[in-house]
């Protein structure tokens, strides 16, 4: 039995707050992910798995409430703890060029990873207590922003008693992914003292590796990489996504093509028997572990991967330069 791990980075846009969007239209865009035609952002999300019997697990960014207050987190960390789904940690640290305090001196960096390890267990100190006076249960598992994470980062989340990382991306690994794992790394292995839990990957044209995350992988790419899980009966998948890819990069109408690669994806692991949707605190560490068969990721597919181009094209036309009406 395979498990999956649907995970959502569920977090507020920098970017829109620096442009002097209000934090009610910053929660609307990036949270709710609010259109004329919709929402389809966490609420969205969680009616969906609910319907497919799925477990969600939100990774949720409380960097925010160092400029805000706290007061919105807990609505939104209420809304998931309410339904049934995983509340877990995640982390933007550009939050801090805004922040009334903060726990470090070293001014604002892009990434935790750009930290010393004393400072990088003081930011995640800080998030966890957030999150858990926002109503979550102390957090088990902790995302990167930018998946900007190092080897410190895991010994730090050891240090606090956090059992899972999920911030290892292959994609990412000749950028500001900085954890020491071969760029074939696709089940959980221990390291640093925790579990890391690299997002699922495929092996892309150029052997490049290619995430599991909704706006990466078509619906196609997506069931085929299950499949292949499924398969060679890996220990455990991780699949990503966010709070507001289901909209256009605007995030001002939903984009129907991620929408339907969504319920694809939701489909494909409910009725595959060989596959188990399920939170980080769902397994237990050693024996995710143990578990862990050492297949390859699923290998390249040249049409497959052009066949994803064509469709990309066509959605980037479609959906992000307005040739749509809805």
């Amino acid at each position: 039995m395979t498990r999956v791990l649907i995970t959502i980075d569920t977090e507020l846009s920098a970017g829109l707050h620096q442009q002097g969007v209000s934090l009610t239209d910053n929660i609307a865009a990036s949270i709710d992910a609010r259109t004329a035609q919709g929402d389809y952002g966490v609420g969205w999300m969680i009616d969906r798995f609910d319907a497919h019997g799925l477990t969600g697990v939100f990774f949720v960014d409380p960097m925010p409430a160092l400029v805000y207050g706290p007061g919105f987190l807990a609505d939104i960390v209420g809304a998931i703890v309410a339904r049934g789904h995983e509340v877990e940690l995640h982390i933007h640290t550009e939050w801090l060029a805004w922040a009334k305090r903060s726990p470090v001196a070293a001014g604002v960096r892009p990434n935790i990873g750009d930290y010393r390890l004393d400072d990088q267990r003081a930011l995640l100190d800080l998030a966890r207590g957030l999150l858990i006076n926002a109503g979550a249960p102390p957090p088990s598992a902790f995302r990167a922003g930018n998946f900007g994470a190092n080897d410190d980062t895991l010994r730090a989340l050891a240090q606090l008693g956090i059992a899972y990382d999920s911030s290892f991306n292959a994609a990412m690994a000749d950028t500001v992914c900085a954890i020491d794992l071969p760029a074939d790394a696709i089940e959980p292995v221990a390291r640093q003292g925790l579990v890391v839990a690299p997002v699922a990957s495929l092996r892309d044209i150029g052997d490049g590796m290619r995430p599991a995350q909704i706006c990466a992988l078509s619906a196609r790419e997506m069931r085929e990489l299950l499949r292949h899980a499924a398969r060679e009966r890996l220990s455990a998948q991780v699949i990503v996504t966010h709070s507001f890819e289901l909209l256009d990069r605007r995030r001002t109408r939903p984009n129907r093509l991620t929408i339907r690669r969504f319920e694809a994806m939701c489909a494909e692991i409910a009725r595959n028997p060989a596959l188990k949707s399920c939170g980080f605190r769902d397994f237990g560490a050693a024996a995710i572990v143990a578990e862990a068969s050492g297949a390859a990721p699923l290998a390249a597919d040249r049409l497959r991967s052009l066949a994803r181009m064509a469709e990309q094209l066509g959605s980037n036309l479609v959906y992000e330069r307005g040739l749509a009406g809805g």
